[in-house]
């Protein structure tokens, strides 16, 4: 999986906050936010897991879209 970089602004507490949280996840920040965003996007349903043990991610189609 190809990764792209993007600068990211966030608030000094949050940021605190996500880095203890990652610590006692053995994760680095930038995982955890990816972690994150990636279980958001499950249960929003918005992708769908290729392979539970891969992070690759597939976007579901919208009906939506398809119209375009």
């Amino acid at each position: 999986m190809a990764k792209k970089a993007y600068p990211l602004r966030i608030n000094a507490q949050v940021l605190a906050a996500l880095q203890r949280w990652a610590d006692d996840d053995l994760r680095s920040v930038n995982q955890q936010i990816e972690y994150l965003l990636r279980d958001a996007l499950l249960k929003a349903g918005r992708i769908k897991l290729v392979q539970r043990t891969v992070t690759d991610v597939e976007e579901i189609e919208d009906d939506n879209k398809k119209a375009d």
